[in-house]
C-alpha cells in the first residue's frame, strides 16, 4: 500500500505537466492569464480557452489598449476547413462583414493545420495588431490586418457573443 501512495504522489505532477499546453512557450513572458473556460457543444467537449494579457485583466471597452493572447487547447479532432467554416459562420452571427473577409478566410485555410485531440493553436496580437497564430513554439502564419485580429477575437470576448457563460469566464466577469 505504501509503494502504491508514493507511486501516486510521483504521477500526479507528471500527469498535470503532461496536460499543460506547449502552446504556452509562444506566450510574451509578461503576459498574465485573464480567465479560462471549457467550450462544450451539446455534450461533445470542444476545447478548453484560455485568455492572457500583459495587464492580467480585460475589459471590452479598453481592448485597443491591450495586446492579447488566446490559447485554445482542443479536447477532439476537427479539420482545419471545419475550423474555418465555423469562424465565417460566427462573423456571421456577429454582423461583421469586410471586403478583405474571403481574404482572410483564404489565408485562415493556408495557415491552419487539421486539428487532432491533444493539439493547442494560439493567437498573439502583435503590437501592430496583427494575428500571430503558433502551434506549439512553431509560428503558423500571421494576419496582418487589425481588423481581423479585433474581428477574429470578437467571437470569444465580445459582448455579443453566442457564448455568454464561457465568454465571462474568459474574460474573468465570472
Amino acid at each position: 500500500m505504501k509503494t502504491l501512495v508514493i507511486w501516486l504522489f510521483l504521477l500526479i505532477p507528471f500527469s498535470a505537466a503532461v496536460h499543460a499546453s506547449s502552446c504556452e512557450q509562444s506566450l510574451p513572458e509578461q503576459f498574465k492569464r485573464v480567465g479560462e473556460t471549457r467550450l462544450s457543444v451539446w455534450f461533445w467537449d470542444v476545447y478548453d480557452a484560455t485568455l492572457y494579457t500583459e495587464k492580467g485583466s480585460f475589459s471590452w471597452q479598453d481592448r485597443k489598449q491591450l495586446n492579447k493572447a488566446l490559447l485554445l487547447d482542443y479536447l477532439r479532432d476537427i479539420k482545419a476547413a471545419d475550423l474555418v467554416e465555423t469562424t465565417a459562420e460566427e462573423w456571421d452571427k456577429l454582423g461583421f462583414s469586410h471586403p478583405e473577409r474571403s481574404n482572410w478566410l483564404e489565408q485562415l485555410s493556408a495557415i491552419w493545420p487539421d486539428i487532432k485531440e491533444g493539439d493547442c493553436l494560439l493567437l498573439r496580437e502583435s503590437d501592430d495588431g496583427y494575428a500571430e497564430f503558433y502551434q506549439d513554439d512553431k509560428k503558423l502564419g500571421v494576419v496582418e490586418h487589425e481588423t481581423f485580429t479585433e474581428q477574429f477575437l470578437a467571437i470569444w470576448l465580445s459582448p455579443d457573443s453566442r457564448f455568454k457563460d464561457e465568454r465571462q469566464e474568459l474574460t474573468g466577469e465570472k
